[in-house]
């Protein structure tokens, strides 16, 4: 064999070596980047709860607006977003990762700790807001899903010591599992909010399989880490409040 091809195939980037899909046009690229990046993880449980808190009509119904927008939607905001972005550019600030994209499994450990312990503190807050102050409990729902994300970190973190498990779709194996288990548990017609989950979790997962270096290994294992995590969140909420 020709060793020049070798050498060219040995040191040809990573991106082009794994790609699931053929080299796009770049306007399907632009359009897959900012699909990442509106539903990027740190947005997308935010999102999650603010449906939750606007939309569905019975979730906190017994809510005062002001209680709403501070130990709902306020907390989700630190716990979700704010402080997991806060973090990464702490880290890239001190040099710890190279890029606030999380190109390599190594500079995903401290972040996935970082999230973790965040992601615990609010469903603790959660889980024990009607039991430790004279308030309404907060739904069964919210601290299922703030479970859930907080045990995609864990399991996201081991199966991080084997690939690059696609933090896009972890966020999106939750959420379709969320919004299924929404719709058999409720008496609301979810049909359409299912539909929609689907929908986006489909044009996320393709846009990360445009723009990303990851596999299909990669994006498939970044769904069933949230559906393994968003069922055990569930699980594990109702052991603890029996």
């Amino acid at each position: 064999m020709n060793t020049e091809l070798m050498a060219e195939d040995q040191y040809k980037p990573q991106d082009d070596q794994e790609r699931s899909l053929p080299l796009q046009p770049a306007g399907i690229r632009v359009v897959a980047k900012i699909i990442s990046y509106i539903f990027h993880p740190v947005f997308v449980p935010l999102m999650v709860i603010w449906f939750l808190a606007n939309e569905h009509p019975t979730m906190y119904a017994g809510f005062q607006p002001w209680l709403k927008d501070t130990a709902v939607m306020g907390a989700a905001f630190i716990a979700f977003t704010f402080f997991p972005v806060v973090t990464i550019l702490l880290l890239k600030g001190l040099k710890f990762i190279d890029s606030i994209y999380l190109r390599t499994q190594k500079e995903r450990v401290i972040p996935f700790l970082a999230c973790m312990i965040w992601y615990f503190w609010i469903t603790y807050v959660w889980f024990s807001f009607g039991k430790t102050r004279n308030a309404v409990d907060m739904p069964h729902e919210a601290v299922q899903f703030a479970m859930a994300t907080f045990l995609s970190t864990v399991i996201g973190l081991m199966v991080n010591i084997k690939m690059k498990v696609s933090l896009h779709a972890i966020s999106m194996g939750i959420v379709v599992t969320f919004f299924t288990l929404l719709a058999f548990s409720q008496d609301l017609n979810f049909g359409i909010y299912l539909t929609v989950a689907l929908f986006i979790a489909g044009l996320v997962c393709t846009a990360r399989f445009i723009v990303s270096d990851h596999t299909s290994q990669e994006v498939y294992g970044g769904l069933a880490v949230g559906v393994v995590s968003m069922l055990a969140g569930l699980q594990m909420e109702k052991w603890l409040s029996s």
